[in-house]
């Protein structure tokens, strides 16, 4: 069975996340496991050469399972439990000692997750679990998709999820992967091309043209639309999309980080990520085809 991971510090917005998370679910046929990173303090710098209390892990262990199973029954109680798919567990559970990203990625490897689902935000400094902190590094080392539910998003229905695409080759195998997720909403995907006032309707518009072809050959499904965008620049477009586009989900590649980025040090995809109000999903440059 399809699973999706959703790490969680048992913060509201983590929470939140989860719910949207186990409604994805159900609506693709796949289980949820929830997952909490136990932090070992590692503050002092003797922390490596000190031994940790076994009585303290132990208590801190068995705290964490009791908090993700009561997350489990709480979530259960929200949907229609007897909807779960197939005869295993519809919500599992799952906690382990490490730093965060190192345990998602183990996790999803094991699972075989096909997409990890977080908030955009942690419950502050304190937290055992620094998921806020952590997010633009899960993003940078994520070989995975990524759904980042902004905290104030609840789930309902999707009509339309946007693709962002600068007419990379390589996003036509992704925009096949996110159509086999647009087709248990029955929404409208659409590929929105981002593009300063130097579209020329020449080259560019043949670039286009040939792109959408290869798009509706590998797609194979009917509910593909086309948009250009105009904007002064890339960061504006996607704030405009995002805001006005009357999308509910929108869909970037993450790339490795060029020159420009690096004088600015953050990405597109990282910048838009930290105000943003809907739904986005995060697909790592260079993944396989996914079957959501």
């Amino acid at each position: 069975m399809k699973t999706i991971l959703v790490p969680t510090d048992f913060s509201a917005q983590a929470k939140n996340a989860a719910s949207y998370a186990v409604n994805i679910a159900q609506m693709i046929r796949a289980g949820v496991i929830l997952c909490h990173a136990i932090k070992v303090p590692d503050e002092s710098p003797m922390a490596n050469q000190v031994a940790w209390p076994l009585e303290d892990y132990n208590s801190l262990k068995e705290e964490t399972t009791q908090e993700l199973q009561s997350l489990s029954a709480a979530l259960l109680h929200d949907i229609h439990s007897d909807e779960a798919v197939g005869d295993r567990e519809f919500i599992n559970t799952r906690s382990a000692t490490g730093d965060v990203v190192d345990v998602i990625r183990n996790v999803v490897e094991e699972q075989k997750c096909v997409m990890v689902v977080m908030g955009m935000s942690g419950a502050g400094a304190i937290s055992r679990f620094f998921l806020g902190s952590n997010t633009q590094d899960v993003i940078n080392k994520a070989s995975f998709p990524v759904l980042l539910i902004p905290a104030n998003a609840h789930f309902h229905p999707i009509f339309k999820i946007a693709f962002a695409t600068d007419l990379n080759d390589n996003d036509i195998e992704l925009i096949h992967s996110v159509a086999s997720l647009a087709y248990y909403f029955n929404a409208e995907l659409l590929i929105a091309h981002i593009t300063d006032d130097k579209f020329e309707e020449g080259d560019d518009k043949r670039k286009v043209d040939d792109f959408l072809k290869e798009v509706t050959c590998k797609a194979n499904y009917g509910k593909v639309y086309y948009r250009h965008i105009k904007s002064v620049d890339v960061m504006h477009g996607l704030d405009w999309l995002s805001e006005h586009g009357t999308v509910d989900m929108l869909v970037m590649v993450h790339r490795k980080v060029n020159s420009l980025e690096k004088l600015f040090g953050i990405s597109y995809t990282q910048k838009l990520s930290h105000h943003i109000e809907i739904p986005l999903l995060v697909l790592p440059e260079g993944l396989s085809a996914v079957h959501f």
